[in-house]
């Protein structure tokens, strides 16, 4: 962890979850993380605990704001190493009973403001010539794994495309600013029942990761980077075999996809 020390790490979404413990996470190794959250208490809570660190009351889903939080980082700590783009939302609903309510939240919470994130960062990055954009995608943004949570899927899958594309933009003429996406598969947090309509607490699931695991391969990415991440050994694999299939209807009927009927 030698390398994180005094790196400064913008963290959206940082007030639970995974956020709050990557910010633990980063205080711990020296680092001085930077929280952005809108809820101001839970906030100041995780800073307290999170080393040097500052935390900055703002919502995600407004580019002024992240552009704000662009300005007070770079105004209180001098610059900008990484920004984690991890501030998002599920759903608990299938592709035929969708609003455009519910797609549009999906499309806002969590593509559009990691774009705004992207955007409002990127110049800093450029004018140092270095610098990190990490965006936290899911597994369900690569396979079809929980129908329920569809425009949550579909949404990641969005913010892959935009993750890969910044990337190819910008080592054209940065090869020293990285893109990163981190694919998480069930965590145990809060992110199932703060889904859109409801849903099963994240925590029973069986299997789930913790935060802090979690937390542990996304600071291990800021020390390392790379393009794109599993937080679980067997991800890429599972991945690879789904998309090499030559049915995926076929594919799509057994482990880990299937859900039996009860």
């Amino acid at each position: 962890m030698e390398n994180l020390k005094e790196r400064v790490v913008v963290i959206t979404g940082a007030s639970a979850g995974i956020g709050a413990a990557l910010a633990r996470h980063l205080g711990k190794a020296g680092a001085f993380p930077v929280l952005v959250a809108r809820r101001e208490a839970e906030l100041k809570a995780v800073a307290a605990e999170s080393g040097h660190a500052l935390a900055i009351v703002a919502d995600v889903t407004k580019r002024e704001d992240h552009e704000r939080v662009v300005r007070e980082t770079i105004a209180a700590r001098g610059h900008v190493d990484a920004f984690v783009n991890n501030a998002g939302r599920g759903i608990t609903r299938n592709v035929s009973e969708l609003t455009d309510a519910d797609f549009d939240d999906m499309m806002l919470v969590n593509v559009k403001s990691a774009l705004y994130g992207m955007q409002a960062v990127l110049p800093h990055f450029k004018a140092r010539g270095r610098g990190h954009v990490i965006n936290v995608s899911s597994m369900l943004g690569r396979l079809p794994m929980a129908s329920f949570r569809s425009a949550y899927a579909a949404s990641k899958h969005a913010l892959n495309s935009l993750t890969a594309n910044l990337r190819m933009e910008v080592q054209a003429t940065h090869p020293a600013i990285h893109v990163s996406s981190v694919h998480p598969g069930v965590v145990a947090t809060e992110f199932g029942l703060n889904a859109l309509h409801g849903g099963m607490d994240s925590r029973q699931f069986p299997g789930a990761q913790t935060a802090e695991e979690v937390a542990a391969i996304i600071a291990e990415v800021i020390e390392k980077p790379r393009a794109d991440v599993y937080t679980r050994a067997e991800g890429r694999q599972v991945v690879a075999a789904y998309y090499a299939a030559e049915d995926m209807g076929a594919a799509e009927q057994q482990p880990p996809f299937f859900r039996p009927r009860t």
